[in-house]
C-alpha cells in the first residue's frame, strides 16, 4: 500500500507536481491543502481536504507532505510553509519523475521536485525545496541552494553556485563556475 501525501497549494504548479507524482508511482495524493476554504476546487480529481490553518491536525493523519506552489517573483509563501511543515514533523521527500535524470553521483534534499525531463548530473548539489523544472539542466558540480526554482528549458552549467531563494527564468544559460542570485530573467546569458 502507498503511503498518502498531501500537496501544499492548488494552482498551476500542483497540476505538474501531480502528474510527476503520478508517474512516480510512489505515493497516493490524499488532496489538496490551500490557503483558504474556497480558494481552489479539486485540482484534476483531487479534492480540497483543508487549509493551511489545519495542518497540525492534517499531521495527525498524514506524515508526507510536498508544497505544490510555485515560485516566480517571490517564494516567500514556499519557504514559509516548507518552514511550518518542518515544524510540525511532517516528511517532505523528493519527488523525482520517471522521466527525470538523476545521477547516483547527486545529491538531491528534501521537498525538492524534479519534473518531467530534468536532468541533475553527476558532481551536483540540489538544497531543499527547490524546484528543477522540466527541460531543466543541473550539470556537473553545480550548487543549487535552497528554495530555489530552476524553470523550464534553463540550462546551470558545471560548477555554477545559485543562491538561496533564486528565481532562474526560463532558457537562462550560465557560463560555468559562476555565481547566481536573485531574480533572472527568462533567456537570460549570464556570464
Amino acid at each position: 500500500m502507498k503511503e498518502k501525501i498531501l500537496l501544499i497549494g492548488g494552482g498551476g504548479h500542483a497540476k505538474a507536481v501531480i502528474d510527476v507524482i503520478e508517474q512516480e508511482g510512489k505515493f497516493e495524493i490524499a488532496g489538496i491543502v490551500e490557503k483558504f476554504v474556497g480558494e481552489s476546487e479539486a485540482v484534476l480529481g483531487y479534492p480540497l481536504i483543508g487549509t493551511d490553518d489545519e495542518l497540525a491536525e492534517l499531521r495527525k493523519e498524514y506524515k508526507y507532505a510536498i508544497i505544490t506552489i510555485g515560485h516566480l517573483k517571490s517564494n516567500a509563501i514556499r519557504v514559509k510553509l516548507f518552514g511550518i511543515l518542518k515544524e510540525l514533523d511532517f516528511t517532505l521527500p523528493v519527488v523525482v519523475s520517471p522521466l527525470a535524470y538523476l545521477s547516483k553521483h547527486a545529491e538531491v534534499a528534501e521537498g525538492t521536485v524534479l519534473m518531467h525531463h530534468a536532468l541533475v548530473n553527476a558532481g551536483a548539489k540540489v538544497e531543499k525545496n527547490c524546484i528543477i523544472n522540466s527541460k531543466a539542466l543541473v550539470e556537473h558540480d553545480a550548487i543549487i541552494e535552497e528554495h530555489s526554482h530552476i524553470s523550464t528549458g534553463a540550462i546551470v552549467n558545471g560548477g555554477v553556485r545559485v543562491k538561496a531563494n533564486t528565481f532562474y527564468g526560463s532558457n537562462a544559460t550560465s557560463k560555468e563556475y559562476t555565481e547566481v542570485k536573485g531574480f533572472v530573467k527568462a533567456g537570460s546569458v549570464l556570464k
